[in-house]
């Protein structure tokens, strides 16, 4: 890159290697932190035609029922007979946050159902069921 010494001219280049580096090092971050982003264990979520969001409470206490019929309160592996004590601490160490259930659509429908009456013998006052909500072919072809 040359310089006039003698010359009064600004000049307007534009050194876009600064940008390239900041762009690249979010690029970076955003890769290592969206893996974190998603609570409690995957599970492939069952497909519902109406899906009504969450409103109230904040964050939800997840528990999760995986195809193999394991339990999970948040990440962590709860047996079923230990569900209603862990999930009491933890609604006490929450409170207010609303339950959400998270069953695999593989999963064995008796696993769940012992979950689900695992949870009706603690003082939870209720609790939501998470699915994918369906879309038909209407309203693909308008989204288009």
């Amino acid at each position: 890159m040359s310089m006039d010494v003698g010359s009064k001219r600004v000049k307007s280049d534009i050194n876009v290697t600064p940008l390239v580096d900041v762009v690249l090092v979010l690029l970076i971050i955003f890769m290592v932190i969206t893996p974190m982003l998603q609570r409690g264990k995957a599970v492939t979520l069952p497909d519902a035609k109406l899906v009504s969001e969450l409103k109230a409470g904040g964050d939800p206490i997840l528990l999760s029922v995986t195809r193999d019929g394991k339990t999970w309160l948040e990440k962590t592996e709860v047996k079923k007979e230990d569900l209603p004590a862990a999930l009491e601490a933890e609604m006490a160490r929450m409170p207010g946050s609303p339950l959400m259930f998270k069953g695999d659509r593989d999963a064995d429908y008796k696993a769940v159902r012992e979950v689900i009456l695992e949870v009706s013998k603690t003082h939870v006052m209720g609790m939501s069921l998470a699915a994918t909500q369906l879309r038909d072919a209407a309203d693909v072809k308008g989204a288009k």
